[in-house]
């Protein structure tokens, strides 16, 4: 059996088709003079940006635009003069279009790789795409057409591309292995969007998988057997068919009102992280949105977002979830998260830092844009609510709430409509806020409890450390009894209380 991460749920069965990585040599290559090799790789460009092209078209049609948007950035970096100035430079000092294309693709990939942040260092495996898209261009090397894939086929590869995803028949693929890739990686993203059982970072995959070997695989566990005797093979048919049968008496509750068998109401929201997530989840029954996390609108760019795109996106969601609430939280930036432009310190200990809240308050004239565009956001539907992250005390509550006035006149002064009666939430997600949670709820509207930094917090595990990550369990005494007393505070003091994070998707 081999083990890795598992980032879509279900059970694959089938035959391993293993994509082998192509050797890209370029040493035979001879340079044919500047204007010539400049030719060469403007011309490889332009066809790589033209298929991207294509193949983004495809796949928001196959799996929606998130998916696409992996693409759509790649077109924008071949799109930069800085990137394709760079390579130009390589080749009129004598290098030729491929050793150019090597070379400043090495140097952006190694500067996103030594990042902190899981997104930006992402970043690194779209420049190492695009680089073997070039190399295989200028080189007339062709991918692995995966689109003529038959029944029952299990893909092994080092990274699921984008482009081995164009024209899948999502019901011909058992399941996906990589080497590499997290929860949060592009290949997660793909996976998930096909709705194909997957499991990333398997540590030797190619080597140990050979092609046509028998696979049982479990994408939730991250278990992986090769060549399973008939008892797996068995046992893994029949969770396959358990985990099918769940999948399809959910389908069922689509539309339907999330009430317990003894009538209880719950709300059921959706986390989101930008606006094209709202109409999945609007499609997959939830009611509202519990959290929108608004860094990511800060992301992938030179300068922040204007108060108009920022408007323009929160709009949207609440336009689209007209008749549930659409939680929004404010920018939460540092810890894992960096945005380079902001000019954030390194820092020896990020989550304990100078992040979320503690930035924005900080630096009121980039928090103030936000809160302008939240309030006029909720004018018209008045279902906007304003969450603050990474709260420890009723003084932090105080400080946005006077922030939030102040854009208030500045907007009535100015004749813009804004929700003047618009909510103010906190997030829960600190010891500090869990202790003194009857105060703030003197003061806030509502509460949302963070089970995955609260966790992280109260019991001082890492929960991306492997070595103590068996420590991680919402289900310590300590947490439980955090959130039993959150709860507590908020129903004592009349507000509602939601939970987010991945305690609030785990039945148990």
């Amino acid at each position: 059996m081999l083990k890795g991460t598992g980032v879509c749920a279900g059970v694959g069965l089938g035959t391993a088709l293993v994509v082998q990585t192509q050797e890209l040599d370029w040493s035979g290559v001879q340079y044919a003079g500047a204007e010539q090799e400049k030719a060469r790789l403007a011309a490889a460009a332009k066809s790589v940006s033209d298929t991207l092209a294509a193949m983004a078209q495809a796949m928001t049609s196959q799996v929606g635009e998130h998916a696409a948007e992996i693409l759509s950035g790649q077109i924008m970096m071949l799109a930069d003069p800085f990137m394709i100035g760079q390579m130009n430079e390589q080749i009129e000092g004598g290098a030729v279009a491929e050793a150019a294309v090597d070379a400043v693709c090495g140097s952006f990939i190694a500067m996103f790789s030594a990042v902190e942040d899981e997104l930006t260092r992402q970043r690194a495996t779209d420049v190492a795409d695009l680089r073997d898209r070039l190399l295989k261009t200028l080189l007339g090397r062709e991918d692995q057409d995966l689109a003529a894939a038959p029944a029952g086929t299990v893909i092994v590869a080092h990274d699921l591309t984008p482009s081995m995803t164009v024209g899948l028949k999502r019901e011909n693929i058992a399941g996906i292995i990589t080497e590499t890739g997290g929860a949060t990686s592009h290949s997660a993203i793909l996976a998930r969007a096909l709705e194909i059982p997957a499991v990333l970072s398997v540590p030797g995959a190619l080597e140990a998988i050979a092609p046509g070997a028998k696979i049982a695989m479990d994408g939730e566990l991250g278990h992986v057997y090769v060549d399973p005797d008939e008892r797996t093979v068995k046992d893994y048919e029949a969770r396959r068919e358990a985990f099918e049968a769940r999948r399809a008496v959910l389908k069922e509750y689509l539309g339907k009102p999330t009430v317990t068998a003894d009538g209880r109401s719950v709300a059921l929201y959706a986390n989101i992280g930008r606006p094209e997530d709202a109409a999945p989840a609007l499609e997959k029954g939830a009611e509202g949105i519990g959290l929108f996390r608004t860094e990511f609108l800060f992301m992938d760019r030179d300068a922040a977002p204007t108060e108009e795109e920022q408007l323009a996106a929160y709009r949207q969601v609440a336009a689209q979830f007209a008749g549930g609430e659409v939680i929004i939280r404010t920018l939460d930036v540092g810890g894992d998260k960096d945005v380079p432009y902001l000019g954030m310190d390194k820092e020896e200990n990020p989550f304990l830092g100078h992040r979320a809240i503690r930035y924005c308050l900080d630096n009121p004239e980039l928090y103030m844009t936000q809160l302008r565009a939240l309030l006029r956001a909720g004018a018209e539907k008045h279902n906007v609510r304003i969450m603050l992250p990474l709260i420890t005390g009723v003084e932090e509550l105080r400080a946005a709430r006077a922030l939030l006035e102040k854009a208030k006149a500045e907007l009535a002064a100015e004749g813009k409509p804004f929700d003047a009666d618009i909510k103010v939430g906190v997030m829960i997600e600190t010891p500090a806020a869990a202790l003194v949670a009857d105060l703030l709820a003197q003061e806030a509207d509502f509460f949302s409890i963070g089970t995955n930094d609260l966790t992280q917090y109260t019991l001082a595990v890492d929960r991306g450390n492997a070595k103590v990550a068996k420590l991680y369990t919402v289900f310590h005494p300590a947490v439980l009894r955090s959130i039993k007393s959150v709860i507590a505070a908020a129903k004592a003091a009349g507000i509602p209380v939601g939970m987010c994070g991945e305690a609030a998707a785990d039945p148990a």
